[in-house]
């Protein structure tokens, strides 16, 4: 992935007051990197620690620290070996510095039934952590136009190995969280319905793009969008994990200004697609993340959170908890 994080007096440039700095969030999305982006503890604490009651987090998958030899099915094995290394050393921060309280890593679901084997090594080697995985699903037939291009195999959710290996995860109490592009939620949808043991997790909204050939049929891809998600979220195996709008493929185009973004222009550009989710899953079928560092190349973590309070203001106060907290606790069994 070669993307570079926004230099700190670009994402500073916005001072705003904390909004509701007591309420208790699960941050149910983040990365961590050693090498190339560098995002790593110390990283997450800075944003984490700028005003929010971040209590703790859940790291997913992004190819970070794979093991560099031996079987080319386990070398996703690396992966949940050093996020549990950076979660062991969150939990010696303190107060007031979040802890890593689950992890989401990789496994290639299209082993079918074989991939029980590296499921059942991720949790042994995860010491309590390990929660599920996730396996990119995200395919465009133009990646040449995306600033993050994620190119998975075609047809990967209609795949009978991946379906097996779908079923796989769900026999072990493990959860799937799904990443793929707006033009893809029927696919998705169809593979939902056909594991309804396997608790899934919608990430970004089903990523609406909004770049290349898209950038001028954003309200048109709205409208489908709408419909898909109403109809997954019919899926009762299936949560919505609500964030990563502001990832450049999606096309507010924060990205290329010279000044950051504030909370109410957040707002102003993604507050309908929040409120069609959570009016189609209900409160307690959502949960909000940062997408951090991958999102913090449009916009700032503390404004990012500012946003997502305003947009639900207006919710009680059980249905805000369910949101920032209660529903990732639930999913991703987190005490």
């Amino acid at each position: 992935m070669s993307i570079v994080v926004k230099d700190e007096s670009w994402l500073t440039s916005v001072e705003e007051e904390i909004i509701d700095p007591g309420r208790r969030i699960i941050d149910a999305h983040h990365h961590l990197w050693r090498t190339g982006l560098q995002y790593q503890v110390e990283d997450l604490w800075r944003d984490t620690g700028s005003g929010h009651n971040i209590e703790k987090t859940v790291f997913v998958d992004c190819e970070a620290e794979y093991r560099p030899d031996g079987p080319e099915h386990l070398k996703c094995l690396g992966e949940t070996e050093f996020v549990v290394e950076q979660a062991r050393l969150s939990e010696t921060g303190g107060d007031g510095k979040a802890v890593i309280a689950a992890i989401v890593s990789r496994a290639n679901l299209e082993l079918g039934d074989a991939v029980g084997d590296v499921l059942d090594q991720h949790v042994e080697i995860g010491d309590g952590l390990f929660r599920g995985i996730r396996l990119v699903a995200a395919r465009d037939p133009h990646p040449e136009m995306l600033a993050i291009p994620a190119q998975a195999p075609e047809g990967l959710y209609s795949s009978p190995g991946f379906r097996r290996g779908m079923k796989a995860l769900g026999d072990r109490g493990l959860t799937f969280d799904a990443w793929h592009y707006h033009h893809q939620n029927q696919d998705f949808l169809a593979m939902a319905r056909s594991v309804p043991s396997t608790q899934i997790v919608l990430d970004h909204f089903g990523s609406p793009l909004g770049v290349g050939m898209y950038a001028d049929r954003r309200d048109e891809i709205f409208e489908q969008w709408k419909k898909d998600i109403r109809e997954i979220s019919e899926c009762g195996n299936v949560v919505a994990k609500l964030g990563g709008l502001s990832m450049p493929d999606i096309g507010f185009g924060w990205d290329k200004r010279d000044t950051a973004p504030t909370s109410d222009e957040f707002v102003e550009a993604q507050r309908r697609y929040f409120l069609h989710a959570i009016e189609c899953f209900g409160p307690d079928r959502c949960m909000f993340q940062s997408n951090f560092p991958v999102d913090k190349l449009s916009i700032a973590y503390p404004v990012l959170y500012n946003g997502l309070k305003k947009i639900v203001a207006d919710f009680s106060e059980d249905e805000k908890d369910a949101m920032f907290y209660g529903t990732a606790a639930r999913i991703y069994r987190i005490e």
